[in-house]
């Protein structure tokens, strides 16, 4: 008889592209003190390949092989950050999303522990919002004469009256509103002559900084008033305040679209001081990071230093 041979065939490696997502969360029992964790440093490797990345604002990361890795290889991921206890995590590489939760580091317990806390109480956000007011400071009047002799034959000679039979003549004005100032609600109006053989060619109806009336007038002389309401678009500063949420050692508020120039106002060790937060987010007291939302809303997420308390 001849010997049966038995062979081992495993299933074709995957070619495309293959990638991991998730988020790196502060670990807490209380779902609200589980605030995301920005910059930290994500390491995996899969099929020998290894992938680096860091994560987000928002804790959010995404690790991807270009490589060709098995459908469910093993793969190892290990989070570092300078304020927590690194993680390690081993699990069959798959499209599940992966949550992290991070503790903070005994190096950062025990600094909080020692030695008395600033305290940090009475916290409310300050900002400005761009906006403008539009003022009506006046209105404008001015006459349009539209010289012209009526029953002149137009002999294909334009200007023209509208079905090519008359002679006609067309005049325009225009008006400046001044710098600064649009006009709003134009009218165009005959006051005098033949007004039933006019036709207003433009009307400056949609109004702005500068607008142009033109009329076409074939038979005798007309007159038009054109009247218009003058307005000021003022653009200020507005100052808006907001109070954050607390829950524990950590602090989120958020920011309309238009919110600019935030500041924190807090009474520390009773001493009222504003701290300016500035493009870089620094704080003396806290670290802290920005999320931006698809509509432009910013939430803001603070972690206190070691050495400070909210009451």
């Amino acid at each position: 008889m001849g010997s049966v041979v038995a062979l081992a065939v495993r299933s074709p490696r995957v070619s495309r592209e293959r990638s991991l997502t998730g988020a790196v969360l502060i670990a807490n029992e209380d779902p609200k003190k589980q605030l995301p964790i920005p910059d930290v440093e994500i390491m995996a490797d899969a099929g020998r390949t290894p992938v680096r990345t860091r994560s987000d604002a928002a804790g959010f990361f995404r690790l991807t092989w270009r490589g060709r890795i098995w459908p469910d290889e093993t793969v190892t991921i290990q989070f570092r950050h300078s304020d927590y206890a690194p993680l390690q995590i081993t699990k069959a590489l798959s499209n599940e999303l992966l949550i992290a939760r991070l503790a903070p580091s005994a190096a950062s317990g025990d600094a909080e522990s020692r030695g008395p806390e600033v305290s940090m109480s009475n916290i409310r956000v300050r900002y400005s919002v761009n906006s403008t007011t539009t003022i009506n400071i006046g209105s404008t009047a001015q006459t349009l004469e539209v010289v012209n002799t009526g029953n002149v034959p137009c002999d294909g000679r334009p200007p023209c009256s509208p079905d090519g039979k008359w002679k006609a003549a067309i005049g325009s004005t225009s008006l400046n509103a001044g710098e600064g100032q649009e006009f709003h609600t134009v009218r165009v109006s005959c006051i005098a002559g033949p007004c039933p053989f006019t036709k207003i060619e433009a009307d400056g109806s949609s109004g702005g900084p500068r607008i142009e009336v033109s009329v076409r007038a074939w038979s005798d002389t007309v007159v038009f008033l054109v009247e218009a309401e003058v307005a000021r678009t003022i653009r200020s500063d507005a100052i808006r305040q907001a109070y954050p949420s607390l829950f524990g050692r950590d602090m989120t508020f958020t920011l309309p679209a238009t919110g600019e120039g935030p500041s924190i106002e807090a009474d520390v060790d009773g001493a009222a001081i504003v701290f300016p937060l500035g493009p870089s987010l620094g704080l003396s007291w806290a670290s802290c990071s920005v999320q931006v939302a698809r509509t432009s809303t910013k939430l803001y997420s603070c972690t206190l230093k070691p050495g400070y308390r909210f009451r």
